[in-house]
């Protein structure tokens, strides 16, 4: 879901929660809604990520957001990124 539709969704009142999700050394945002579980992605369609919680949770700010969740059992700072 890119930022366009997640705006929708979050001004029609259909995003329920919002997560601010860690894996390794990147963070991404998930969207609750009634029935489903949401990913943001790029305009490509791949998720968009972050490399600092602060850039996720102004992003998130940005769109609307006042609270989110934020979830780091899978947050491992030290770890690289793999070269794509």
């Amino acid at each position: 879901m890119n930022e366009k539709t997640l705006r929708a969704l979050i001004e029609a009142g259909a995003v329920r929660r919002v997560r601010i999700v860690a894996n390794g050394a990147r963070f991404h945002v998930e969207a609750d809604t009634a029935n489903d579980t949401l990913v943001a992605a790029t305009l490509k369609g791949t998720p968009k990520t972050w490399s600092t919680l602060d850039a996720t949770a102004r992003w998130v700010r940005n769109l609307g957001i006042g609270t989110a969740q934020l979830d780091v059992k899978l947050w491992q700072p030290e770890q690289r990124s793999l070269a794509v």
